[in-house]
């Protein structure tokens, strides 16, 4: 037997997190528990992490993502599969050039300046250090990756994977270099899919500008316009053929102002006869509809701005303006020559680079494009026929949607960093070449003088391979045979287009299965107020902070407690302090249940004839244990948390421990068994969801439950019900037991009741539930501080008598003496003032709440913790009143 001295050595009386957490995972990591073994008797389960950005701190998003993913991954290692979490780092293209050429701006140095090679020797410095980072940064969060298989998208077997890819595409005619409408950024000077850009409502306007015919003296037709600017880059004036207002003007010629160039007016069914006069210009180099337009009625495109967006020579005098310099300009020319109809307010959707928020500029481009209607039939059919499941299932449907309407994907970027183009030109013959390995001579004619393409690949090209080229594709690997298809793919909603849709094209491309079986899809996560996080917001939470305050495993549970697939969820700071409170009252409840096994006798079995409140806790138990499970098949690991944190914290805790204690109070050991094996059990099943308290206290507490071979809680067996253990009888009584002090305990509170007072109690119930109920005397007596607690028979409403508060429960009632609660007198003195004080303060919020000058001036987040406040001061003003009258009316 250890004395008290040695048992609080052995467990602080307090969690501390910080010497907990770094401790278990050097232990993890050292005994090699997140390198799954190969065993072809065994189906594995398989999560490729999606690559984190090396640019990136760990923020909420990529912590929600790894712990979700940690849940399921731990979940089904404890159930005995062999199961592969491959961690990977992205080495994202535009964002990472972007960060470097800000370290560069400080030196006051461009890349220019350095030339390519030695700017992209200043990336992979940058990359090495801060990969590193990320590294740790995960650990710290507890995510149990199998870093043995670490991957970076740019790693050797990457790049060959891109290469493999690029050419076998390009033999079938699926890349393709064309001019077409690109999304062009002049900050980061690179072309953007259609998915990098951010379409954000703004106020603007729409300028009516009339064209003058020619050959007709004082013959206008007027267009409206956005952009005034892209006027210098119109090829035609196009009109719906049904609009009648515009009969007998198709064929004709206008003159375009400022440059004075002749196009055409031409009809298309394409033209809305909605929007402005009914008449639009056609600028084909500007606009991607003015683009389709232009294919259709074979018109020239002509580009009027450079790659910095100001104008170019074909804007005539306006050359060398800035595009936003440029509008102000031509629109005060066009009001001095009289071409200026009217202006009117319009708000539209502008794009926006989701990387740097420049406002991009559609512009007519040759960039290598993606044929991909081909890659997308059959990705389309992988979800149709259920071979891949997308949960929540309502994404089925948005996911069907763009796949059948995607359009070919722009995968040339004009960057530095990234994978570069696989593509040689021949300055002899003109001939292109396409290689895996760097070639030294044309294909087509042999001449060594040929250079490789400038740009670079898009970053999500990398990304889309990424499930079977972290396993070694294009090669026959042992893991690439084993672990894939892969099981899950677990990421944020918002990039079901950019990655997951494209990962499942290129999986079946390249190796003719589907990448994974399911997509698990996470919502995003807001404010306590609903708000998305922003830094201009100033409401982002920095996780690293969060773990320093609370803990990881508070993170963890805070992050995903309550939570279901593909909902928003907010994070308020209470739900952190929740978390830690949780981790707390687990603490110390194993802390009370390890030093009574301690200071108990050894050996002790659990008895042969359990009490009812032993059968009530194995059966709740059991009962958890196969929810759980089936919520966790389910993929609801939020609402699996929460019903074993309920279990933990509202029977095993609150009720469980406290009905032991009175036992062992009296020398009655049979309770230790039993308090033994059930937190053991629940330990195991909290695991995956916290995984460094639970270690620690398993650790504690193994050595006094059945023996295991398993050195940590993470390879032991996840429970499963055993439903032997169900005893509807148990819980049926004890439930009673409960409402009885949880009636009791009410009353206490509502009232005010002094904490030190012990109140009276009679319990009405018939003979065989009064027999059974009586046996818990004690227990009622003690939890609720009640003294004396009588049972009794009769009808409660008739005996009860006058100045008595009448409980109606399920099986029981409870009379309770209002005399045993306090002095009447002086009870009625209390009320009466805190109804005053809280009318008055309710008054004043109810002022404060109809001032207009408050109400224009204060934040909205200020303006609903005041809402709030008068709502919470409404309930409670109803609740005084009814106690005032209520007392008012004892003698």
């Amino acid at each position: 037997m250890a004395d008290n001295a040695e048992i609080e050595n052995e467990m602080p009386r307090a969690y501390e997190p910080g010497r907990v957490e770094e401790k278990w995972y050097k232990f993890w990591m050292e005994n090699g528990y997140f390198t799954p073994k190969i065993d072809k008797n065994k189906k594995p389960f398989v999560i490729i992490h999606p690559p984190t950005n090396v640019t990136g701190e760990l923020h909420l998003g990529t912590a929600l993502t790894a712990t979700i993913q940690d849940i399921m991954v731990r979940w089904h290692r404890m159930k005995g599969e062999p199961t592969l979490w491959l961690p990977g780092i992205d080495h994202a293209g535009i964002a990472t050039q972007w960060v470097v050429e800000r370290l560069l701006a400080k030196e006051d140095l461009t890349r220019h300046q350095l030339g390519r090679d030695k700017f992209l020797e200043r990336v992979w410095d940058w990359v090495k250090t801060y990969r590193h980072t990320i590294i740790e940064q995960h650990k710290r969060l507890g995510a149990s990756l199998d870093w043995t298989r670490l991957r970076f998208t740019m790693d050797e077997v990457s790049s060959r994977a891109v290469r493999t890819t690029f050419g076998r595409l390009y033999q079938k005619g699926l890349i393709y270099r064309g001019e077409r409408i690109i999304n062009w950024c002049p900050r980061c000077a690179t072309a953007l899919s259609d998915l990098e850009v951010e379409h954000q409502d703004l106020k603007g306007h729409l300028w009516y500008v009339k064209y003058a015919i020619v050959g007709e003296k004082d013959k206008f037709i007027t267009v409206a316009t956005t952009r005034p600017e892209t006027i210098l880059g119109d090829t035609a004036v196009a009109v719906n053929p049904r609009d009648l207002r515009f009969k007998g003007m198709v064929g004709k010629k206008v003159r375009l102002p400022a440059v004075n160039r002749e196009i055409p007016i031409v009809a298309d069914e394409v033209v809305s006869t909605e929007f402005g006069t009914g008449a639009v210009k056609v600028t084909p180099a500007h606009d991607p509809v003015d683009f389709e337009i232009a294919q259709r009625q074979k018109l020239p495109l002509i580009n009027i701005m450079k790659p910095d967006m100001t104008m170019n020579e074909n804007a005539g005098p306006y050359a060398g303006m800035d595009r936003f310099e440029c509008r102000k300009a031509i629109v005060a020319d066009l009001e001095k020559e009289g071409r200026l109809v009217k202006i009117e307010p319009y708000s539209h959707a502008v794009g926006h680079c989701e990387r740097c928020k420049t406002i991009v500029e559609p512009i007519a481009s040759r960039q290598w494009f993606v044929k991909i209607e081909p890659l997308a039939r059959p990705a389309i059919e992988a979800v149709v026929d259920g071979r891949i499941k997308i949960i929540p299932e309502r994404f089925t449907k948005v996911y069907l949607n763009w796949m059948e309407n995607i359009r070919d994907w722009c995968i040339s970027r004009q960057l530095w960093w990234g994978h570069r183009i696989p593509i040689w030109y021949c300055r002899d013959c003109g001939g292109l070449t396409v290689a895996l390995e760097t070639p030294t001579a044309c294909v087509k004619c042999n001449s060594k003088h040929i250079e490789q393409d400038p740009d670079t690949l898009d970053t999500w090209f990398s990304s889309a391979l990424w499930p079977h080229s972290t396993l070694g594709w294009p090669d026959d690997t042992e893991d690439l045979r084993y672990f894939y298809p892969t099981s899950v793919m677990e990421t944020g909603y918002d990039i079901l287009f950019f990655w997951v849709a494209r990962m499942i094209m290129m999986g079946i491309e390249n190796t003719g299965e589907i990448p994974f079986h399911t997509v698990y899809l996470h919502g995003l996560i807001r404010d306590e107020t609903g708000e998305k996080m922003s830094k201009t917001r100033g409401n982002v939470i920095a996780p690293i902070e969060v773990m320093e305050k609370y803990g990881t495993d508070a993170l963890r549970f805070a992050l995903t407690t309550g939570t279901s697939p593909g909902n928003d969820s907010r994070l308020p700071a209470s739900k952190m302090e929740a978390g830690r409170n949780f981790a707390n009252k687990l603490w110390n409840a194993t802390r009370f249940v390890v030093r009574s096994l301690e200071t108990g006798p050894e050996g002790k079995n659990a008895s042969e004839f359990p009490p009812v409140e032993d059968r009530w806790i194995l059966s709740r138990l059991n009962r958890m244990i196969d929810g759980v499970n089936g919520l966790m098949e389910d993929f609801q690991f939020g609402e699996a948390e929460r019903q074993v944190h309920d279990f933990l914290w509202g029977e095993f805790c609150d009720w469980y421990i406290e009905f032991a204690k009175i036992r062992l109070q009296a020398n009655d050991d049979s309770p230790l068994p039993v308090l033994a094996d059930v937190l053991e059990k629940s330990l195991r099943m909290l695991h995956p969801f916290m995984p460094f308290l639970t270690e620690e206290l398993w650790q504690n507490l193994k050595k006094y439950t059945q023996k295991t071979e398993a050195g940590s809680i993470m390879v032991a067996a996840y429970p499963g019900a055993d439903t032997a253990r169900y005893d509807p009888a148990a819980e049926t009584e004890i439930e009673t037991v409960r409402e009885i002090v949880r009636s009791i305990r009410n009353v206490r509170a509502e009232h005010k009741v002094e904490s030190q007072r012990w109140i009276e109690a009679t319990v009405f119930a018939n003979a065989s539930r009064r027999a059974s109920l009586a046996r818990y005397s004690e227990h009622i007596r003690t939890l609720a501080r009640a003294s004396p607690v009588i049972f009794a028979a009769g009808e409660p409403e008739k005996t009860a008598g006058e100045n008595t508060l009448v409980l109606p429960l399920v099986g029981a009632t409870v009379v309770i003496p209002m005399a045993s609660m306090y002095d009447i007198e002086t009870e009625k003195k209390r009320v009466q003032k805190e109804l005053e004080q809280t009318e008055a303060e309710h008054a004043r919020l109810e002022v404060r709440l109809k001032d207009e000058a408050f109400l224009a001036r204060a934040p909205q987040a200020v303006i609903e913790k005041e809402r709030q406040k008068f709502y919470t001061l409404d309930e409670k003003l109803k609740k005084l009143k009814q106690q005032s009258t209520r007392i008012q009316e004892v003698k």
